[in-house]
C-alpha cells in the first residue's frame, strides 16, 4: 500500500514537473515567434516591371499587376516617393529599395463559369516580391498570391495581389 502512495506521489510529481517546463519552453519559443524582423527604412520605393518569368502570361496581366502595384503601395502612405521603374530619380537617389515581382504561377480562368457556378473558373496569380536596397541584397522575400473566385473580371486577380503586397509593405516599412 505505501508502495503505491510513493508510485502515485511520483507520477503526480513528474506529470506537474513535465507541466512546468513545457509550459516555460512554450513561453521561450512564443516569445521568439513575436519578434518582428528590423523595420526596412527608406525614402524612396522603385516598383520594376514585372516579370513574367517561365510563366505563359498575357502583357495585360502584366500592367494591370504593375499599375495596382503603384496605386495600392503609394495608398500605404508608409514610403515618401514612389517611383515607377525606369524614373531617372531612382539612379541618384541614396537609400532606394527596389520592388521587383517575379510571375511563378498563373491560371486564367472564366468571369463566366465563376458566374454561373461560383465554384469553377477561378483565376489565381502567384508571384514572388522582392524587396531590394541599392547595392542588391534582398532585404524581403515573400511568395504572394492574388485571386478572383466568385465575381468580377479576369484582371480582378491583379488587384487583390497587390492588395497583398501593399500588406507587406504597411508591416514592414
Amino acid at each position: 500500500m505505501k508502495t503505491l502512495k510513493n508510485y502515485t506521489a511520483m507520477v503526480v510529481f513528474l506529470f506537474a514537473a513535465t507541466f512546468v517546463l513545457g509550459s516555460f519552453a512554450f513561453a521561450q519559443d512564443t516569445k521568439k515567434s513575436d519578434e518582428k524582423p528590423a523595420q526596412i527604412k527608406t525614402p524612396a520605393l522603385e516598383i520594376k516591371k514585372v516579370d513574367p518569368g517561365d510563366v505563359k502570361i498575357s502583357p495585360a496581366f502584366l500592367v494591370a499587376l504593375y499599375e495596382h502595384l503603384v496605386a495600392e503601395v503609394t495608398k500605404t502612405g508608409k514610403i515618401t516617393k514612389i517611383l515607377r521603374d525606369g524614373d531617372h530619380e531612382a539612379s541618384t537617389t541614396k537609400d532606394i529599395v527596389r520592388l521587383q515581382c517575379t510571375v511563378t504561377q498563373f491560371k486564367e480562368g472564366s468571369q463566366r463559369q465563376r458566374e454561373v457556378t461560383t465554384v469553377a473558373g477561378a483565376t489565381s496569380l502567384h508571384v514572388i516580391a522582392r524587396f531590394v536596397d541599392a547595392s542588391g541584397k534582398v532585404l524581403l522575400e515573400k511568395d504572394v498570391s492574388g485571386s478572383v473566385h466568385f465575381f468580377g473580371d479576369n484582371l480582378k486577380a491583379t488587384y487583390d495581389l497587390s492588395k497583398h503586397v501593399a500588406a507587406l509593405v504597411k508591416e514592414n516599412f
